[in-house]
């Protein structure tokens, strides 16, 4: 008895916290209740793909494997681009005063040009692009009929077309002036699809007219110019006629410079065969003496090697607008002197600059 007694108080204490529970004020249970049954919370959906600027950077990769950070050029720091600008400007003084002011360079300075020099000048640019060396080269061709022979006249090469005689020069000195002068015509559509080209407030127009008479004169300070701060206040010029002819018309500039740079190399090496001018050998030893005698000449060699380094210099600076699936051929064939700008001209995105 004192054993059922026992285990009877033992189970009437523990049942007593239901008791109390029972006696808890309505309100506490509430708040009890509100407590426990609250919302789990949930971290916020996001696309770390897009949202997160730690990796907006990145970019999508197109079909032809080239992405937008791919032709991205950033901008230089201060002291980059404050040396690159003195080295230009240098260039430029050393560039007149050399070529153009000096008696010590080979050939005649500005000042005391000799007629020769000029009857040469004007009869280079007669030659311009070959256009009366080829009109004039005619030939008489026989076609034997059946019954009759007939004399043939073919208009071109065939025909020789005399309303203008070319002046005949040596084919050295002709195919070096068209090589450099094919090369400057092509640099129009490299400047006026320039993405700095808003930082010259000059026309581009005139710019690359005086660059076709006086090459570097003019390049040298727009290389400098380009490298200016860009001016946040400057509202863009709309693009010239001029300019929209060369954007649009890119391919044919390639096409028409690289086939007169290329005509140039094998003109002065092969050209007016019939005219004693000798074979290689005899023409390079008169290119040696050209150069050593004629400022003209001198200036021309200064040209092709300050060429050789603006055109990989604008072109690695405007890949951008390059066709995508042309970007990696372009840019590796920059560095090869006018064949690079002749790939940059045949893929240029034109749509995306016009």
């Amino acid at each position: 008895m004192a054993t059922a007694a026992l285990i009877s108080t033992f189970n009437s204490n523990l049942r007593r916290p239901a008791t109390f529970q029972s006696k808890t004020p309505a309100s506490f249970r509430r708040r009890e209740i509100v407590a426990f049954k609250s919302t789990p919370w949930e971290l916020p959906k996001k696309n770390v793909l897009t949202d997160s600027p730690s990796i907006c950077l990145a970019s999508r990769r197109n079909s032809t494997g080239t992405t937008a950070t791919d032709v991205s050029v950033p901008e230089l720091d201060d002291s980059t681009r404050k040396v690159l600008q003195f080295v230009l400007w240098a260039a430029e003084g050393v560039y007149i005063i050399w070529l153009f002011l000096l008696p010590y360079a080979p050939g005649d300075p500005v000042w005391a040009i000799s007629s020769d020099t000029i009857s040469s000048l004007v009869g280079l640019s007669l030659n311009f692009f070959f256009v009366l060396p080829l009109m004039n080269s005619g030939k008489h061709i026989y076609v034997l009929n059946s019954c009759t022979l007939i004399h043939e006249l073919i208009l071109g090469r065939v025909v020789g077309i005399h309303l203008l005689d070319a002046p005949v020069l040596h084919p050295m000195s002709e195919g070096l002036f068209n090589f450099v002068i094919g090369w400057t015509f092509m640099f129009a559509p490299l400047l006026f699809t320039d993405r700095n080209r808003d930082r010259y407030k000059g026309s581009l127009d005139v710019l690359w007219g005086f660059q076709m008479f006086l090459t570097n004169t003019f390049l040298i300070p727009y290389m400098a110019i380009r490298l200016n701060k860009a001016d946040t206040e400057y509202t863009p010029k709309k693009s010239s006629q001029l300019g929209s002819v060369m954007v649009n018309g890119a391919p044919v500039v390639g096409v028409i410079g690289g086939a007169a740079c290329l005509i140039s190399i094998l003109w002065s090496l092969f050209g007016r065969s019939d005219g004693n001018f000798g074979g290689v050998a005899d023409r390079w030893e008169f290119l040696v003496s050209y150069l050593g005698s004629e400022r003209l000449a001198y200036a021309f060699i200064w040209d092709i090697c300050l060429y050789i380094v603006f055109q990989p210099w604008l072109i690695g600076e405007n890949l951008q607008n390059v066709k995508k699936r042309n970007v990696s051929v372009v840019k590796y064939l920059r560095f090869v002197p006018f064949v690079g700008l002749v790939a940059y001209l045949l893929c240029l995105d034109a749509d995306e600059e016009v």
